[in-house]
């Protein structure tokens, strides 16, 4: 039996599962880092889809086609920018993982691929940011044990923390 959570080091737009999930500011609209990589990997498709959505919540994810990924879909969800942990940090980026997780049951996707949600230009804490990750994570293959969550993570150091944490927790 395969293993339900898995960690892998790399480039999260090459990835062949279901879902793939983008970590989108709000407009929706690309930017940098993991977003602005999976924009231009599915290329100009996915922004006329994702100008369609409106925009969305932090802590809310939205679902378009994954058009030039290897993915069926991608799920766009803004976290939380780190303002120093007082204003409801945590309870948004949790929101954020449990929002993608609602979608890939909603479509019935069986697998689904993270990035590493709010820590990058959003500044939230990554140990913090796993721990929450992993914790729902968990919490969603106890209610659907056949999806597969892949973390991936661009660099070895942030891989080998989850896989840390996968091990603690």
């Amino acid at each position: 039996m395969p293993e339900r959570i898995v960690v892998v080091q790399g480039d999260i737009t090459r990835q062949s599962v279901d879902i793939i999930v983008n970590a989108a500011n709000t407009t929706l609209l690309g930017g940098g880092g993991v977003d602005g990589a999976i924009h231009r990997a599915a290329g100009p498709k996915l922004l006329a889809a994702c100008r369609l959505l409106a925009g969305a919540n932090t802590g809310e994810a939205k679902l378009t086609d994954g058009f030039e990924l290897p993915c069926r879909w991608v799920a766009h969800t803004p976290g939380p920018v780190w303002s120093g942990g007082h204003q409801g940090e945590d309870d948004l980026l949790a929101a954020s993982y449990r929002s993608c997780f609602a979608l890939a049951a909603e479509v019935g996707a069986s697998s689904i691929a993270f990035p590493a949600i709010s820590t990058g230009a959003y500044r939230f804490p990554k140990v913090r940011a796993c721990r929450i990750a992993v914790t729902e994570a968990r919490a969603a293959i106890t209610a659907r044990p056949e999806l597969r969550v892949l973390f991936v993570c661009f660099s070895e150091t942030d891989a080998q923390l989850y896989r840390d944490m996968l091990e603690q927790q």
